[in-house]
C-alpha cells in the first residue's frame, strides 16, 4: 500500500491526420475557459504573423510573377 503507481503514459498511434500532439487540447492557460480549445491570439499576433508570411513569400511571388510575364511576353508574340 506505500507504493506509488506512476500515472501510464498514452501511447500515440500515427494515423497520419495530425502533425502535432494534441493532447493538451482545451488545456492550459494559453487557451480560452469555454472549454473549446481555441487560443486567445492579439491583434498584434495576428499582424506579425501576416507581416512575416508576407515577407517569406515576397521573392517566391516576385519569381512567378516574371514566370507569367515572360510566359504572357512570348504569347503575345507568337500570335
Amino acid at each position: 500500500m506505500g507504493k506509488d503507481k506512476k500515472k501510464k503514459k498514452p501511447t500515440y498511434y500515427d494515423d497520419g491526420r495530425t502533425i502535432a500532439d494534441m493532447s493538451a487540447f482545451g488545456k492550459g492557460p494559453a487557451y480560452n475557459s469555454n472549454g473549446l480549445g481555441r487560443p486567445r491570439s492579439t491583434a498584434k499576433e495576428k499582424w506579425q504573423t501576416y507581416v512575416q508570411a508576407v515577407k517569406q513569400m515576397f521573392i517566391p511571388m516576385l519569381i512567378m510573377l516574371g514566370i507569367i510575364t515572360v510566359t504572357f511576353g512570348i504569347v503575345y508574340l507568337l500570335l
